[in-house]
């Protein structure tokens, strides 16, 4: 069972509990200002927090919500939707939100193409490498917060690429609702941040 700690994000202006077993991106790499980013230290699932701009009409209904979760997952998966699959939708209550925030989550995974078959030459050694460090899909487990008086669409996204050889392909079917260990846990990591997610600054939404 993972362990958890309560995480400062943006400078401390939001603060919600994380596994302690991810690491915080930006002490490796550069990371967007909107973004804040944490990877499994002994695995490929990764957590993003992301402020954006609000998308779509006005005001809060399930069609105008709907369409902007659409929209917004589009965006994470730079428009190749055609081999992404959405498996549920639900409303997602955040315990120290009020309850008049609406707020959704989905599950998802995206299928990557299927790569072109070798030719052979000097080259495909490395793409038989390349192959088989790319996932047979990636799940994602979108939540969606939707702060309309501030204009802004609060994201949370927890990636997790399943790579042949690191999950039990048997445990995995979606369309018989078997998750699997690694969408188990990432579901786990969501509800954790639902249960503990708080804003202490509401300036920042007018920063970012």
């Amino acid at each position: 069972m993972a362990t958890y700690q309560s995480t400062p994000l943006f400078g401390g202006a939001l603060v919600c509990d994380l596994p302690t077993n991810f690491a915080d991106v930006s002490q490796l790499r550069q990371v967007p200002d909107n973004q804040e980013v944490y990877i499994d230290k002994g695995g490929f699932t990764s957590i993003i927090i992301e402020i954006n701009e609000r998308v779509g009409d006005e005001g809060s209904t399930a069609e105008i919500d709907g369409r902007a979760l659409t929209t917004h997952l589009e965006d994470i998966v730079n428009g190749d939707s055609g081999r992404l699959k959405v498996w549920n939708t639900t409303p997602t209550q955040f315990s120290k939100l009020d309850e008049d925030i609406p707020a959704y989550t989905l599950i998802a995974t995206l299928t990557p193409h299927a790569p072109p078959p070798s030719t052979g030459g000097e080259s495909s050694g490395s793409g038989a490498a390349a192959r088989a460090d790319a996932p047979d899909f990636t799940a994602l487990i979108l939540t969606l917060v939707r702060l309309e008086r501030e204009h802004t669409d609060l994201l949370i996204t927890v990636n997790v690429p399943h790579i042949r050889g690191e999950y039990d392909v048997d445990d995995v079917d979606l369309e018989l609702g078997k998750q699997g260990q690694l969408i188990g846990d990432a579901v786990d990591y969501a509800a954790r941040i639902w249960e503990s997610f708080k804003v202490k600054d509401w300036r920042l939404f007018k920063e970012v």
